[in-house]
């Protein structure tokens, strides 16, 4: 019945909305967002429901198979991310949500499906009870979402906040359980931003996190007093970056050289990976770099981080890669060792830069077999792809298969049945298919 009424039922309903013009006066239209937004709210719910439905079919077929206890549900996540478009780690998070509200959030449970909340108040709500008992859990879901006009009003900090109090004050050993094994999992990442920018993004314990900001402030406020031009937010990221700098340059001056090595001049030594064509970097051409560990950069930036490099009597290593004519994708190389080493791991992570499951972006973790090799697959770049470490441990459940293709395809099929494609991202910008078999490229490490 949901397969008859599916995607084009629902565009038949919208039809109206997806118009131009629509023909509503702006009352209707408002109506119109709010009945839409609605639905959304309903369909999110129906798609937690079913990606419920699939872990406990998988699960019970995995126990068929044998599968140990401990390994039931390896691999229904990452179905469930393929099926919604995003990567595996989104599709932990929506199988997990299900999975919980469900069964330990029937108020909430009730409110979703209702399209009075969406899919992000429902997560706040099951976070923010995680480390409670399944009774306190009940308790604070009913004082919540129990009144559901009540919490469809409820702004996601306000709606955090009021759960984060029921919880300390239902159960405050666990709440500070929770606080300190939060402060254990603190970390840096970093990820890209718009205009060829990064987010550093530090989770930091609450009182180091208030007072690296603080002196972060202090800085910009001492600077601008001093007749500094640049602005406060300008202040603080330099001083950010220049005190990290400053504590590397400070470690490799204090290591001590090896036997009858000369100690190494003072200056701080970070490598960057940096993939462009032959004609970008001798300023013929404004083909795009990649820069490993970000992602496209303009060719002017990467002559400049290159020329820096230079310019501070670093090291600049260049190595020749190949890129197809046709497609732009690095060439094949081939070798005849069981494991993924040396040069033939690292042009398989400089080929397929991120996960190479679709919809996932996440880096490269593993370098691995996609036809495996204890079942005749070879150790080869076309037999190759590079895969976060979720994606990885997820193709290992039963029913999954995938197999090479033409053209640095690799086709991966899930235990339904469904198949999925991917191949690598172009490296080079192809303007003549008239070449001959293989164009020379360059990485530059600095």
């Amino acid at each position: 019945m949901l397969h008859a009424l599916s995607v084009g039922a629902w565009r038949s309903a919208v039809s109206v909305a997806l118009e131009s013009p629509s023909g509503l006066d702006d009352a209707a239209r408002v109506d119109a967002i709010r009945a839409l937004e609605e639905a959304a709210c309903v369909i999110s719910a129906a798609q937690a429901a079913l990606a419920r439905e699939l872990d406990a079919s998988q699960r019970a077929a995995q126990a068929e198979a044998g599968v140990p206890a401990a390994r039931r549900g390896l691999g229904v996540a990452k179905q469930v991310g393929l099926a919604r478009r995003v990567s595996h780690d989104r599709g932990a998070r929506h199988l997990g949500l299900a999975r919980i509200v469900a069964s330990e959030l029937p108020c909430t449970w009730a409110a979703w499906r209702a399209g009075r909340i969406g899919e992000w108040k429902a997560t706040v709500i099951a976070r923010e009870t995680a480390c409670l008992s399944l009774e306190h859990r009940l308790e604070v879901d009913r004082l919540i979402a129990g009144d559901p006009v009540r919490v469809e009003g409820m702004g996601d900090r306000e709606l955090a906040g009021l759960c984060a109090a029921h919880a300390a004050r239902l159960d405050a050993s666990s709440v500070t359980a929770r606080r300190r094994r939060a402060e254990s999992e603190r970390r840096v990442t970093c990820r890209p931003a718009p205009d060829t920018m990064t987010h550093v993004s530090a989770l930091l314990p609450v009182k180091d996190g208030v007072a690296v900001h603080a002196v972060l402030t202090r800085a910009a406020v001492r600077a601008r007093a001093a007749g500094d031009e640049r602005t406060q937010g300008q202040v603080m990221a330099d001083t950010l970056v220049a005190a990290v700098l400053a504590h590397e340059q400070r470690h490799q001056t204090t290591q001590a050289p090896a036997p009858g090595e000369p100690r190494a001049a003072s200056s701080t030594r970070v490598n960057l990976n940096v993939v462009m064509s032959d004609a970008a970097l001798f300023g013929t051409s404004e083909d795009p770099a990649h820069l490993v560990g970000f992602g496209p950069i303009p060719a002017e930036l990467a002559r400049e981080i290159i020329a820096g490099a230079c310019a501070q009597g670093e090291e600049l290593w260049l190595r020749r890669l190949y890129a197809h004519p046709h497609t732009g994708e690095l060439a094949s190389m081939d070798t005849r060792g069981r494991f993924f080493r040396g040069n033939l791991a690292r042009f398989i992570r400089l080929r397929d830069q991120t996960c190479r499951t679709p919809w996932c972006d996440a880096p490269i973790r593993h370098v691995d077999h996609a036809h495996p090799d204890s079942t005749g697959g070879p150790t080869s770049d076309a037999n190759g792809q590079g895969l976060c470490e979720a994606c990885n441990h997820a193709k290992e459940a039963p029913g999954w298969r995938a197999r090479p293709g033409p053209e640095g395809t690799i086709t991966t099929t899930t235990p339904t049945g469904h198949r999925h494609t991917s191949r690598p991202p172009p490296v080079a910008t192809i303007r003549r298919t008239d070449l001959p078999p293989l164009r020379v490229d360059y990485i530059l490490a600095g």
